[in-house]
């Protein structure tokens, strides 16, 4: 019996276009849990590059990859400079 291979699922890679992106972050955003947001957003990070978003934000890329992990906990200021160096703007509405 041929065992079978597979590789680790990763979001980044299936991101392709700034609507993709938007719509991932959307989602995590309606679930109000902090890591999720955290994670989504390293996540699109990672799909635009890391390097890139390093340079645009003046963050080192370290400190965005320590930021925008699951157990992360960016600050408010590292968040919107990440959101605004993606393209997306952050917006409210009434529950």
């Amino acid at each position: 019996m041929a065992k079978l291979k597979t590789t680790p699922f990763d979001p980044a890679e299936h991101l392709k276009t700034p609507r993709e992106m938007a719509v991932f972050l959307s989602e995590a955003l309606e679930t109000g849990d902090t890591a999720v947001i955290a994670a989504a957003l390293g996540v699109i990070a990672r799909a635009k590059g890391m390097r890139q978003l390093a340079a645009e934000t003046g963050l080192s890329r370290e400190s965005l990859y320590k930021a925008l992990r699951q157990d992360g906990n960016p600050e408010l200021a590292t968040t919107l400079k990440v959101v605004q160096a993606l393209g997306m703007k952050l917006n409210a509405k009434a529950a």
